[in-house]
């Protein structure tokens, strides 16, 4: 499920690597003749060292046995060990106490060390003694070691350390993956019906069909011919996941009064059995038997066709990626049909380490402030969670995951929770896990096989301001496995090509994201452990498309700080003419005098000035993937009101429903004014990334781009590079409907959104 970090230093840190465990493994017991007076008796096993102790899990019922089994395993950190014998004690669970039947005592000065971690440690069997230190009948198969982390014991162990200590790692919850489900787009064309005979022939049907999937549900308008022949012509787009447990249903219904249907027929449509498609060939239509509810000697039964029927296209589109996060943030890009993927670039490889000063989240024992912490990542379909690490404030997992990276410009994100189901919560809190913070990395920022070691800070936006919650520290490499694949995919469109043939309304998109996102949440919400709701909507930045003051006046700084280059571009320019320096000035009057003579000097200045620039910031490019900025996000001089109105879902003070529905109305048109200037500053951002290395790939191209531009306009007549060009722009047909090269270029470059609260 996990794989355990390399033993490389050049990956994890040593010294926390070989970070020394005693290591507890509790097989079985055998010989065990002892039963309470009920005939019956729960046997478990207590690891005690020092003030710590761990107990097995509890046998309940263990009639006429006497070998129970439990192969678990207890791991202490030797740093927090202040004692010098180990006591493993067997007891039997009672109603009213607890019976001691016998312990095995080890003293740490003769436990054997493991070397290598993973040479075979077998377990032995170990007499029972009672208090007085006299064999008693009965034994228990135990294997006790010194390991370090890297022992694959680590990724057993049950439970690190031990309670009654604030400063001890605990470790109470197994490391899952959760691989997500492929979701489809289902196309459903509603074409017409046949036959469909309302009670009341006296009037002019007003029908109808609605269709429902899971929470998914449609109409379509009224038919405008009112007869029994009804004619629609409407598409409806659902999200499905596979295995497609959930049926389509279609109910033809008549609208006889207000608020008021008659069902005339319905019919459930098996998904599994329609076909599918990966590109745009017409589907072929179907005529589907409606049936009718009909109430025979009292009963109601469903007669097998009510005589009607209705005329359809339904299929399941595979050459759309389902998206259910945004597209600035997503990490896959793959359409839905396998058969449409292209094979990996690489591998990306993350290490979450530890973190260092979390927040406290939770008391315990009346004034002790605690904090539970876990680690979940998402990239593409594969979700994973870390342990849980128990009241510490200074976690550590070392835990490894790998992922397939098909596209670089994709991001990964990490988020950081507490645990609120354990012990040390209080019950106020125990309904949903507190957000401790997250990070966001794109693959396309990672320099090819460099490993980075990182501490990135954690934010969380209350509505008393941005606060900080401490520190996550990572290590990310990412692996190219064809540096002529990935440089190629650079000038590929950035989705599957069905959305550009074919393209779905923005609304539309934004509703099936939901749905998606529903259907992802009830999926992990359903696993073991599962992931609440409330984290899949963080992990997904659900409501980061929601108006705010603080993000409009975010983006409007991020359009001045795009146009800032120009301004200062215009500054210098004052500056040379008003003779401010005189040598420059001298200069520049020299370089303008020679482009005015040879004109055709001009592009080729440009592009080689531009590539000049690039080489000459190398020297100021991003050292590390950058994290969440708060002067960015504005979040450390918003007033709390305009907080508290960000946070505010509804004008609680005015309930009416008008009130309600101005008040969302505004809301919804300031969040598309505020999406608008946030693409403008995003394409601001994604023009001046071209020289400044964020992407180190995107500017190694542009500057080859504008050196190669150089020489060629310079050999090159300039009226044979405007005509080519005109051609180009202004021919009439174009093979496909795919975007340009150079757009495919821009989209696929980084822009300082990652970086947004």
């Amino acid at each position: 499920m996990t794989d355990m970090l390399p033993d490389d230093d050049s990956f994890i840190d040593s010294q926390n690597k070989r970070k020394q465990y005693l290591y507890v493994r509790v097989v079985k017991a055998k010989d065990l003749l002892v039963k309470d007076v009920t005939g019956s008796w729960d046997p478990y096993v207590e690891v005690r060292l020092g003030n710590y102790k761990e107990t097995t899990r509890h046998l309940t019922r263990f009639e006429n046995n006497s070998n129970p089994e439990w192969n678990q395993v207890f791991a202490f950190s030797r740093d927090k060990i202040d004692a010098t014998m180990l006591e493993v004690s067997l007891e039997n669970k009672d109603a009213s106490k607890d019976n001691f039947l016998g312990w095995v005592l080890y003293d740490l000065c003769v436990v054997p060390k493991r070397k290598p971690p993973d040479s075979p440690l077998d377990p032995k069997w170990c007499k029972l003694e009672n208090r007085k230190g006299e064999m008693l009948k009965g034994e228990l198969m135990l294997a006790v070691w010194w390991g370090i982390r890297a022992d694959e014991a680590f990724l057993e162990a049950d439970s690190v350390g031990v309670a009654n200590d604030a400063s001890v790692d605990l470790i109470s919850s197994q490391s899952n993956v959760y691989l997500l489900p492929r979701l489809w787009y289902v196309r459903v064309n509603v074409i017409a019906g046949k036959d469909l005979m309302p009670s009341d022939t006296t009037r002019h049907p007003e029908i109808f069909v609605k269709a429902t999937h899971g929470n998914q549900a449609m109409q379509t308008r009224k038919s405008m011919n009112r007869s029994k022949d009804p004619l629609w012509n409407e598409v409806f787009m659902f999200v499905a996941a596979e295995p497609f447990e959930e049926h389509l249903s279609l109910s033809v219904e008549d609208m006889i009064g207000t608020n008021k249907n008659e069902v005339l027929g319905s019919c459930i449509i098996l998904l599994q059995h329609m076909d599918r498609r990966c590109d745009d060939k017409p589907i072929k239509s179907q005529w589907f038997k409606l049936q009718r509810d009909v109430i025979v000697e009292g009963q109601k039964t469903k007669q097998a066709w009510s005589g009607g029927m209705i005329h359809m296209r339904i299929c399941l589109e595979g050459g759309y990626h389902v998206t259910n996060e945004h597209y600035h943030l997503s990490s896959d890009l793959r359409p839905t049909d396998k058969q449409l993927w292209k094979k990996s670039i690489g591998i990306l490889e993350v290490g979450i380490l530890s973190a260092r000063i979390l927040s406290p989240m939770k008391e315990k024992e009346g004034n002790w402030r605690t904090t539970s912490a876990y680690c979940v990542a998402k990239y593409g379909t594969k979700w994973v969670r870390t342990r849980t690490i128990i009241d510490s404030r200074l976690p550590e997992w070392h835990e490894q995951y790998t992922w397939e990276v098909f596209d670089p410009c994709t991001v990964i994100t990490i988020g950081v929770f507490d645990n609120c189901h354990l012990q040390g919560g209080d019950k106020g809190n125990q309904e949903r896990d507190s957000r401790i913070g997250k990070v966001r990395l794109r693959v396309s920022t990672l320099q090819t096989d460099r490993v980075y070691t990182c501490s990135y800070p954690l934010l969380v936006l209350h509505p008393s301001g941005v606060k900080m919650m401490g520190e996550i520290h990572l290590a990310v490499r990412f692996t190219c496995s064809s540096l002529l694949n990935m440089t190629h995919m650079y000038f590929q469109p950035l989705l599957p090509k069905m959305h550009y043939t074919h393209p779905l309304a923005a609304r539309q998109l934004e509703s099936l994201r939901y749905h998606a996102m529903q259907i992802v949440s009830t999926g992990l919400s359903q696993t073991e452990p599962p992931l609440k709701k409330d984290i899949v909507e963080y992990m997904l930045d659900v409501g980061c498309d929601q108006p705010s003051l603080r993000r409009s006046k975010a983006n409007f700084f991020r359009i001045m700080a795009v146009f800032g280059h120009l301004i200062f571009i215009l500054k210098w320019s004052t500056g040379m003419y008003n003779w401010k320096n005189p040598t420059n000035s001298v200069a520049h009057h020299i370089i303008f005098f020679i482009l005015v003579m040879y004109s055709e000097l001009i592009l080729p200045f440009i592009f080689l000035y531009l590539s000049l620039i690039g080489i000459y910031n190398y020297r100021w490019r991003p050292r590390h993937p950058l994290h969440m900025d708060v002067r960015l996000s504005f979040g450390d001089n918003t007033h709390t009101d305009e907080l508290e109105e960000e946070f505010d879902t509804f004008l609680n003070s005015h309930p009416g429903d008008i009130t309600r529905m101005r008040y969302n109305r505004l809301r919804s048109v300031f969040g598309r004014i505020q999406t608008l200037v946030g693409d403008f500053a995003t394409l601001g951002e994604k023009l001046l990334s071209l020289l400044s290395w964020r992407d180190p790939r995107a500017t190694s191209l542009f500057i080859v781009f504008c050196l190669v531009a150089a020489i060629v306009l310079y050999t090159i007549p300039f009226y044979a590079v405007a005509i080519q060009t005109i051609l180009y722009v202004s021919k009439v047909s174009r093979p496909n409907k795919l975007p340009s090269v150079p757009m495919n270029f821009i989209r696929r470059l980084p822009a300082r959104s990652d970086q947004m609260l």
